[in-house]
């Protein structure tokens, strides 16, 4: 038999044999599939099938809630950086921040040596009815101990938060007194301020910090504009560095301060909301006020909205650092226990069009960090703009998108004064360490204090120089000459503003002294 003859009958057989097996195949196939379902259309549905199945007959026992915790956060994680599911402590913590209120006993403490210090008691608060004073050492909440246990701060703070109208008792140690000295105190609402400090940095520049974009933000910066207006302000510089942002509407209503009727603020569209423009009513109160607005990569989201409507209608300067690059819009959805998400629903453009949204994957967390890599925080040469993303400003100038709002005026980070020596201080935090030590040791005096001219005759009477570098000394940290020379100075002027921190004027002490080493500030000052 030819080869041709022979592979011919072979194929032949084996159609024949697979002829005869098929019928078999199909109904084993079958057998092995009884269990198939058909998807719907709806491609979430094999995710809602999974979970049904395991649900009906996985073996175990399962804990549905911990792996619904477990499971959320990670599905949001997987749209954008900044869409989140928050456990109910969680949300209740962020709502509370942005709220202008929560409750508790009203204190600010640090904890610089596995103690809580009391470096402030709010004016009228549960804590000062109660009559905790600065410097006052928490040692006891109810029956926890939480001095010398390495409690984290946050945990510290959760104790003594609750619900208003509930009892605490806080055991305190005391300076001059041998036993805790314990206060019962009654919480209550306390007030969550977001205007930082406002005060004249001269005769006629006002200055304003502004920490969030809380629920009471508008009200406050207007009551602090007009202070400083009344007394003679004609130029405000409107500090938002390391403001993460905050409620939408707070932002819009501080841009409809500045800008004339029919100015564009900010316009948001996303794939199911259509396009929203917000304009500007022109009944503003402070549109003739010369504006200055500090920004840096901590300054996101409501924070770039503001500074963004200002440099696209050219009505303020930027100066600074490139902002963080938040351009995405999250809207609230809470659930009955307490829960919620903030779900990406849109995305806001500038006035110029510009979408200020850095790109997000894998590297999204570590791009401040690459920022100092690559010399972005030194030289304005160094920033990385996206050239197919160019726009203009409504007066012709060029701005970029992309990636934050890039200042007008660049303003590096101020190493001139860094020397290894004050690394090593801040790394050790000894600065705050001895500050707190100071006002330890003057403690009842501070108290007095009510003026800033007052508190720079008392500090001109300490010798801060000797007394920091034998503490730091001590530390196993001791400077050269030629690094106390380069950082003595800025060293010092950080002492003054943390121990004027310690007295009733708290942060009205404390700015109007640490700014004077500010050097962006120093940029705006020089060229008003």
């Amino acid at each position: 038999m030819d080869p041709k003859t022979s592979k011919r009958l072979l194929t032949i057989g084996w159609l024949v044999i697979l002829a005869l097996l098929l019928p078999v195949i199909g109904r084993n196939w079958q057998r092995g599939r009884k269990n198939e379902v058909r998807i719907p259309s709806s491609d979430w549905a094999k995710l809602m099938l999974v979970l049904q199945r395991v649900d009906a007959d996985y073996v175990d026992e399962i804990d549905q809630k911990a792996v619904t915790e477990q499971i959320l956060p990670d599905i949001l994680s997987r749209l954008d950086p900044h869409s989140v599911y928050l456990p109910p402590m969680e949300l209740k913590e962020a709502e509370e921040d942005l709220q202008g209120g929560f409750d508790g006993i009203g204190i600010q403490f640090n904890v610089p040596n596995d103690t809580a210090v009391v470096t402030h008691v709010i004016a009228g608060g549960p804590s000062e009815k109660a009559g905790i004073l600065s410097g006052d050492r928490i040692v006891r909440v109810d029956d926890r101990v939480i001095a010398g246990v390495q409690m984290p701060q946050d945990s510290m703070v959760r104790l003594m938060r609750g619900k208003r109208g509930s009892k605490v008792l806080i055991q305190v140690m005391r300076e001059g007194v041998e036993e805790p000295v314990a206060f019962p105190i009654t919480r209550d609402v306390i007030p969550v301020n977001s205007v930082d400090v406002a005060f004249l940095l001269n005769d006629t520049t006002g200055y304003i910090k502004l920490s969030k974009f809380a629920r009471s933000t508008y009200l406050e910066f207007f009551k602090a504009a007009l202070s400083l207006y009344e007394q003679g302000m004609k130029r405000l510089v409107f500090d938002l560095r390391d403001n993460t942002g905050g409620y939408l509407d707070q932002a819009l209503m501080l841009s409809n301060e500045f800008l004339e009727k029919g100015d564009l603020i900010v316009y948001m569209e996303g794939r199911n909301r259509a396009r929203s423009d917000v304009f500007a009513d022109g009944k503003g109160s402070f549109r003739d006020l010369e504006l200055a607005v500090l920004i840096n990569e901590g300054s996101a989201s409501s924070s770039e909205i503001f500074a963004g409507a200002m440099q696209d209608n050219d009505r303020a300067t930027i100066y600074g650092l490139r902002s963080f690059g938040k351009g995405l819009v999250q809207e609230p959805f809470f659930f009955s226990d307490g829960s919620g998400i903030r779900l990406t629903v849109a995305r806001y453009h500038t006035p110029s069009g510009r979408c200020i949204q850095k790109p997000y994957g894998s590297d999204y967390e570590y791009d401040i960090y690459e920022r100092y890599l690559h010399g972005e925080m030194t030289s304005v040469d160094s920033i990385r703009v996206n050239d197919s993303l160019k726009f203009e400003t409504r007066g012709g100038r060029t701005v970029y998108g992309g990636g934050g709002i890039t200042p007008d005026v660049f303003v590096p980070l101020d190493t001139t004064r860094m020397s290894d020596y004050l690394a090593r201080c801040n790394r050790q935090s000894l600065q705050v360490k001895y500050a707190n030590q100071v006002a330890d040791r003057y403690r009842n005096r501070l108290r007095e204090i009510r003026d800033l001219d007052e508190l720079n005759r008392f500090l001109d009477g300490l010798d801060l120089r000797d007394g920091f570098i034998a503490f730091t000394t001590a530390a196993g940290v001791k400077p050269t000459e030629q690094e106390w020379a380069v950082s003595g100075p800025t060293i010092l002027v950080q002492l003054r503003a943390l121990i004027g921190r310690n007295t009733p004027m708290n942060d009205e002490a404390f700015y109007p002294i640490y700014l004077t080493i500010d050097n962006v500030i120093e940029a705006v000052m020089k060229n008003g």
